[in-house]
């Protein structure tokens, strides 16, 4: 289950590669664009102060996820409209609906996606976006990231506590080695569906301020690579887990000035159809 509370933490660190990513998309006036894996809302809400004449759609798995974003108050810029409601002729807006990023098909007249930081939690992506890019109409642009840092100390002790006693057997294989390509692999992969690709990669050096009595890299972890692991675990063995890796992410990335740096990789790529 995701906790749109547990994740808006750091949500200005976690907003800053899908802006980084939306500048690089060229698309001038989009018919619909739609963002796959849309989390709580805002972000996707954004897509219409770019594109106010655009039928923009945010899907995701998560029914926590998704009622938050029907909450929103857009505002005028980004009206939001429910799947049931009549948005009235010509009025631009939001939709947002649960769905399966992995059952989910471009129609033809999609000209935009987005998808930020999905991507690596879905089984078999690589054959997903060779699909998607076949069926997205010519001139459509498509545009994802993706977080390239299962090799950080942050994950490297996530997965030795995951796989050790008493652990091992409950949440060992929860935790994963690295599900994504590098920029180049994607962009190979991009180009192989006939788009052509601008691929690169980013290191973020996250300054997270160190205050209270939790390690903020612990609780950046809570919103995204923990959440398997909370949700196998009993509520004793579960804080039991979480002092032994706090106390391994405070001797990895120790506070300096108040302050603890958390570099964080991302890797982008952002296609178009011929």
């Amino acid at each position: 289950m995701w906790d749109p509370t547990v994740y808006h933490r750091f949500g200005d660190e976690r907003a800053r590669p899908f802006h980084d990513l939306v500048a690089r998309i060229g698309a001038p006036h989009p018919r619909t664009v739609t963002d796959l894996g849309c989390g709580p809302g805002e972000l996707t809400a954004s897509l219409a102060r770019r594109w106010p004449d655009a039928r923009i759609t945010g899907l995701d798995s998560s029914p926590e996820m998704i009622g938050k974003a029907r909450a929103l108050d857009a505002g005028p810029d980004a009206r939001r409209r429910h799947p049931d409601s009549d948005p009235g002729p010509s009025r631009p807006g939001v939709e947002f609906a649960v769905a399966d990023v992995g059952e989910w098909q471009p129609g033809p007249d999609t000209d935009v996606v987005v998808t930020n930081a999905v991507l690596q939690w879905v089984p078999e992506h690589r054959a997903l976006l060779e699909r998607w890019i076949r069926a997205l109409p010519p001139g459509a642009w498509f545009a994802m990231q993706v977080p390239g840092n299962f090799d950080a100390p942050s994950h490297r002790a996530l997965r030795a506590l995951a796989r050790s006693a008493p652990y091992a057997d409950t949440v060992g294989e929860l935790v994963r080695e690295a599900p994504v390509d590098d920029a180049a692999g994607y962009a190979a992969l991009l180009i192989g569906a006939g788009a052509a690709v601008d691929a690169w990669e980013t290191t973020y050096l996250h300054l997270l301020p160190a205050t209270g009595p939790e390690h903020p890299v612990l609780r950046w972890m809570e919103g995204t690579a923990l959440r398997p692991v909370k949700a196998a675990l009993d509520d004793p063995a579960w804080r039991e887990f979480r002092v032994a890796l706090g106390a391994t992410l405070t001797a990895e990335y120790p506070a300096r000035n108040g302050y603890v740096a958390f570099p964080f990789r991302r890797i982008f790529a952002v296609a178009t159809i011929a």
